[in-house]
């Protein structure tokens, strides 16, 4: 990225990125063969699917702290039943 200098001239910007929080988590055995299953299947890393699991957990316990119920429904019957998280 570049930014104009008072003088005329083009100065380089840094672009500062936070730093990333790491912590270490002891899985149970399911969490863990759920975890690699999820790697197989999607290709993606682990610190990708967990942090999208922490995004689509807080996302979850808002709407259900919010008063709103979370549906999952199937395409094939129409069958639609809420999901509750404790």
């Amino acid at each position: 990225m570049t930014a104009s200098g008072g003088n005329g001239t083009t100065e380089e910007v840094a672009r500062v990125q936070p730093s990333a929080d790491r912590i270490t988590v002891a899985l149970i055995p399911k969490a863990g063969q759920d975890l690699q299953r999820l790697q197989d299947r999607t290709g993606l890393s682990k610190t990708d699917i967990v942090n999208r699991a922490i995004t689509l957990y807080e996302f979850v316990d808002a709407q259900q702290r919010g008063g709103r119920d979370l549906l999952v429904r199937d395409k094939k019957t129409g069958e639609t039943q809420t999901v509750l998280i404790l």
